[in-house]
């Protein structure tokens, strides 16, 4: 995932357009709020199997980035997981990737 993108996340982040936690994405994503998910390289095995399988199963694209970069970006170390809920801003940050 490029710096581009990187930013625009954490403009969603300061626009309130944004999930994080990866309990709180999946269950974003089942209710159909999530147009985007985002995971950071460093996320554990569980938390990335739970968020894949959503995304699938509810075909949200899922995006991955380089450890520790999701939570730098978001302003919120530590963060493995963080779903865009606002469209536009997906489709872009899409985009960008």
């Amino acid at each position: 995932m490029n710096d581009r993108a990187l930013n625009m996340l954490g403009l969603c982040a300061r626009a309130g357009k944004l999930v994080t936690g990866e309990k709180a994405v999946v269950q974003a994503v089942r209710s159909g709020a999530c147009h985007v998910v985002l995971l950071d390289g460093g996320v554990a095995k569980n938390g990335d199997k739970a968020v894949s399988q959503a995304c699938e199963s509810h075909g949200v694209p899922l995006l991955r980035a380089e450890p520790g970069r999701l939570g730098r970006a978001i302003g919120r170390p530590g963060r493995m997981a963080a779903g865009v809920t606002d469209p536009g801003m997906a489709a872009r940050i899409v985009e960008l990737c």
